[in-house]
């Protein structure tokens, strides 16, 4: 839940700085942003929480 919860936000944070140096259009967010939200809801989802969580895991802590 924590992991989740930290990559939502720094996702957001890099698309909230990617919008503001409009790199990226609001068209394009919104793309984005459905992307993710479709893809959360397909079978999929388990595979990439898995991948991230194993990562994550393997980053040794400071």
């Amino acid at each position: 839940m924590a992991v989740t919860v930290s990559l939502v936000a720094l996702f957001g944070l890099v698309l909230f700085f990617l919008l503001r140096s409009r790199s990226l259009t609001p068209g394009a967010a919104f793309t984005a942003t459905g992307f993710g939200f479709f893809l959360a809801s397909t079978g999929a989802a388990g595979p990439i929480n898995e991948m991230t969580a194993a990562i994550v895991d393997a980053i040794p802590s400071l």
